[in-house]
């Protein structure tokens, strides 16, 4: 067998197991809504051997396949990486505009530093004064801690209370909350995604590849990276509102009140503070850094910050220096457990007719991933994606769907923000924009 994700830690196994809890889940919904016959369902679906490690390896490293015109993309900024500091290592991360001109502020350096001048000037400071700083400031730095150090760490305890993926009720559906029969899995469900990055489109794509009608909303500002689009866009629509503006955040608030489902990546209590009333009856999913509970609820992260601060880092890397997971891991893996947890809420609610909240956190999936048996110090390197595990589209080239019984997406990724802030009509209706 291939070196499939091969690392310290059996990121394999890790992946193998969270797309198949989106195929148990996709299977109990398709058998309860009557869409497990095979005109309706592929038979592949339904089987945990179909699973096939070279798509799921294509799957997780997909922003490390995706390629325009056969030119691979740059996953990561100048800023983002390690940097050794006076006293350890720290991780950054400054792809986004906003981000970097905070690390930049923080270091006490020009926004248009190069690399090497920020790297000097890391070396100057402590890693934990600079994290520290960090989260006060917005920017995002990560001390690379030990294993034992996380574990023994306030934030490294809350990261593995709980389950994996946790599921609270909310309150009575305004509908009648079916799941309609027949069809695709999540055939009729309204999936509103308000997520960025990789592990809330990741969920938020599978939903649409089960069906689900997924509308992407962003805010004009920041745009998302482009690339980052492509990767993890498929099978959705792409509007943008500006929730500052009056007329948009009606708009919104008419797209809420009409969705099955919404899908974020903010901190508790954001979708309200942006004037937002999300209705009871509405399963919402939500994918965190952190999780909600220790001192580090509040944070911002990325998946790579994550495996600086929990260890994994340093388990990947070699002689004291920092390393990565053959892939954007803790990401992809927090995204499908998120997706099969949403597919079960929805199932859920056309039996009882209550909504529920799903919550992930990549820290959490860390605990989970560096608790697994199999770790393989001497590992070979990770093999590299088959172009079996891709498809190319209008010169762009992406990782196909990771379940079985999918050969592609319902379509690649529109470009960001030029769908209109509507749904789809729903079977004999007419077309369901909304007022404002």
């Amino acid at each position: 067998m291939e070196p499939w994700l091969a690392a310290h830690l059996p990121v394999l196994d890790l992946a193998l197991d969270a797309v198949r809890a989106v195929q148990r889940a996709a299977a109990r919904t398709g058998r309860r809504a009557g869409a497990a016959d095979p005109a309706h369902l592929d038979p592949a679906l339904l089987d945990p051997a179909r699973v096939d490690p070279a798509r799921v390896a294509a799957g997780f490293a997909s922003d490390r396949v995706l390629a325009l015109d056969g030119q691979p993309v740059q996953g990561f900024a100048p800023l983002s990486g390690f940097f050794a500091t006076a006293d350890g290592w720290v991780r950054t991360h400054a792809n986004y505009p906003h981000h970097r001109a905070r690390l930049t502020a923080l270091a006490g350096l020009p926004d248009d530093v190069g690399r090497p001048a920020f790297a000097e000037r890391l070396t100057e400071l402590s890693a934990q004064d600079l994290e520290d700083r960090a989260a006060d400031a917005g920017a995002i730095v990560a001390r690379v801690r030990t294993e034992q150090e996380w574990r023994e760490s306030a934030p490294g305890r809350a990261a593995v209370s709980g389950p994996l993926v946790r599921t609270r009720v909310r309150g009575p559906v305004t509908g009648t909350g079916a799941c309609p029969p027949g069809g695709a899995p999540l055939a009729g469900v309204r999936v509103l995604d308000l997520t960025r990055v990789i592990a809330g489109p990741v969920a938020t794509r599978t939903l649409a590849l089960l069906g689900a009608d997924v509308l992407r909303v962003d805010p004009p500002e920041p745009a998302e990276i482009s690339w980052q689009h492509l990767d993890t866009g498929q099978g959705k629509r792409s509007a943008v509102l500006d929730l500052r503006d009056v007329r948009d955040r009606r708009t919104a608030q008419d797209l809420l009140d009409a969705a099955d489902v919404l899908v974020t990546g903010y901190r508790p209590g954001a979708i309200e503070a942006f004037g937002l009333r999300v209705p009871p009856g509405t399963v919402t999913g939500r994918v965190s850094a952190w999780g909600d509970a220790g001192p580090w609820s509040g944070r911002r992260g990325f998946d790579s910050i994550v495996q600086a601060a929990s260890g994994i880092a340093l388990l990947e890397g070699r002689d004291g220096t920092p390393g990565a997971l053959p892939a954007q891991a803790l990401d992809h893996a927090s995204g499908y457990l998120l997706a099969a947890g949403i597919v079960d809420a929805v199932a859920l609610r056309s039996d009882d007719g209550l909504g529920r909240d799903v919550a992930v956190s990549l820290a959490r999936t860390a605990a989970w991933l560096l608790d697994l048996p199999g770790r393989d110090p001497v590992h070979p390197a990770a093999a590299t994606a088959s172009d079996s595990g891709t498809v190319t589209h209008a010169g762009v080239t992406t990782a196909r769907p990771v379940l079985p019984g999918y050969a592609d997406y319902p379509h690649p990724a529109h470009p960001w923000g030029t769908d209109a802030p509507d749904w789809r009509p729903l079977p004999g209706q007419g077309r369901a924009r909304l007022p404002g």
